[in-house]
């Protein structure tokens, strides 16, 4: 019995039952590899039914707002993602009459598919001999051939796609890539991992060598950006002050707070003297109360952040800060250190102590 009859006979035997793995359709094959990509499946799986249950088409997906795809989309992070996926549903409805295509070369050309995922949809949904080569995928090869050249140089991306390329069972490709994923996600996992019970470990270099610890291989991360915003909650109870985000930077398009970012953490008396503050809250703003410092940590960021409570002064707006009535806030797409920051404060403001 070869590998790839190794990995699908324990996979037909072991495999967890995952909706996305019942159906060929590519639309809701499609949803859950978009939603699960950054995200543990045990995350998105409230998400991916949510998603499919508000939007069962694409068509349904292509008519609806950006704001509504951020919000159902808040928690996930990356919400490029989000944009991306509303961008692709209007151009598959439009251009392919709301069938989601099957197919590689169609896939590849839709907005936030890449290599990866067109591979996927393509032999999950329509068996096309593609191989797959995710995360797990990285890990299982590097540990069963013993490869140590780093999985995300130019260089080792190339290799492990011809490896893997070349393991490919060609008949059965979509069961070939969900075994091999599943093996990764199960057995084969970053840390202590099943070896005892692998299908395959008599044949894996690392078993055999015992270096699954070194491998596989991976370039060091870029260095962290630490970065202090701090956040001006200003409302009379029934209104709320609110900034739309634009491009360029995290949360795009997002809506969060006014704010004031600083090169280090200030206390917020500190920041209430900056001035930008001074610009747009006056030379001096009345401070109810604070909350924070807390640590919000995204891919490549660091984030020190505190909330300031401001008393309802009259003040100068910048052209993206608008009023919006407090029980809509739950239409717009925010960052979700925000939305639960706000949950708080009005389900509990009577907790905050407010000072005249």
């Amino acid at each position: 019995m070869n590998f790839s009859d190794q990995i699908i006979n324990w996979y037909n035997q072991n495999k967890r039952d995952l909706p996305w793995r019942n159906t060929t359709d590519a639309y809701t094959i499609w949803l859950s590899e978009i939603i699960l990509q950054q995200t543990r499946v045990e995350q998105g799986m409230p998400y991916f039914y949510r998603f499919l249950e508000n939007y069962p088409a694409v068509a349904d997906f292509a008519a609806a707002d950006e704001d509504d795809i951020l919000r159902l989309w808040q928690g996930l992070g990356y919400y490029s993602r989000g944009r991306n996926m509303l961008a692709t549903a209007r151009l598959v409805n439009e251009k392919y009459q709301g069938r989601f295509p099957n197919k590689y070369e169609d896939l590849i050309r839709l907005k936030g598919i890449g290599e990866y995922t067109a591979a996927a949809i393509s032999s999950f949904a329509a068996n096309e001999a593609r191989a797959v080569v995710d995360g797990n995928v990285y890990r299982v090869l590097a540990r069963y051939f013993g490869i140590d050249e780093p999985i995300n140089s130019t260089k080792g991306k190339k290799l492990f796609q011809e490896t893997a390329d070349k393991l490919l069972n060609q008949q059965h490709a979509g069961l070939h890539n969900q075994a091999m994923m599943e093996l990764g996600a199960m057995i084969c996992k970053p840390k202590n991992p099943a070896c005892g019970i692998c299908p395959v470990r008599e044949g894996c270099h690392a078993f055999l060598h015992n270096a699954t610890a070194q491998l596989p291989v991976k370039l060091k991360k870029l260095k962290v950006r630490e970065r202090y915003l701090n956040y001006f909650l200003y409302t009379d109870g029934e209104q709320i002050l609110i900034n739309k985000r634009g491009t360029g930077d995290i949360w795009t398009n997002l809506h969060d707070l006014p704010s004031v970012e600083t090169l280090e953490y200030l206390e917020p008396y500190e920041v209430l003297k900056q001035p930008e503050s001074v610009r747009y809250f006056g030379n001096s703003p009345v401070l109810l109360q604070v909350a924070g410092p807390i640590k919000h940590v995204l891919t490549h960021q660091r984030l020190t952040v505190n909330f300031i409570v401001l008393k309802d002064n009259p003040i100068s707006l910048k052209k993206e800060w608008f009023f919006i009535e407090v029980e809509n806030l739950k239409n717009l797409g925010m960052p979700q250190i925000i939305f639960i920051f706000l949950t708080n404060f009005f389900k509990f403001k009577n907790n905050f102590p407010v000072h005249d």
